[in-house]
């Protein structure tokens, strides 16, 4: 098992989310559900099955890491700095796609700038299929054949019912 659901969502997301000024509970949920599609919330931080490479409870490539950084937060200093302040001091410098393995803020941040940048709508409720709806749409997993069902199994095995995603 990876991590607990409730405390990744207490203790990371929500902070980060906050610190971004980007709160809301359906960007919370999304997020949460995207770890545990991904990574089975951190049950693998690196996974490569050939053509698929993705670090951390989000499973993000270097490439996108890349893209985010040369392609989106390069046009905005000011959430750049921000990010950037999350990340480590000098380990950044040395390894900066490590920081999605080992540094959960920072690897939030980035997952919620995929979706940021891909201008999702969040669903107004918390519902598991408009949340899985919004992740096949804006998410590039690393997954083959993604699926809604795939999500919400994934979704209600790793959080379980008390997560506040309605079903």
């Amino acid at each position: 098992m990876g991590i607990c659901a409730t405390e990744l969502r207490e203790f990371v997301i929500r902070p980060t989310l906050e610190h971004l000024d980007s709160y809301s509970l359906a960007a919370e949920n999304l997020l949460l559900a995207t770890a545990a599609q991904e990574s089975g919330l951190g049950f693998h931080l690196r996974q490569d099955s050939g053509e698929r490479k993705g670090l951390g409870i989000y499973q993000i490539n270097e490439d996108l890491h890349n893209d985010i950084w040369d392609n989106y937060l390069a046009l905005d200093a000011d959430l750049a700095s921000t990010v950037r302040g999350i990340a480590s001091q000098h380990d950044f410098l040395k390894q900066p796609h490590a920081e999605l393995a080992t540094n959960l803020t920072y690897s939030t941040a980035i997952a919620w700038l995929i979706y940021r940048r891909a201008n999702v709508v969040l669903p107004s409720d918390c519902n598991m299929m408009a949340l899985a709806d919004c992740w096949l749409k804006f998410y590039p997993t690393i997954q083959e054949n993604p699926s809604a069902e795939h999500f919400t199994s994934n979704v209600k095995f790793f959080i379980g019912p008390e997560t506040g995603i309605a079903a």
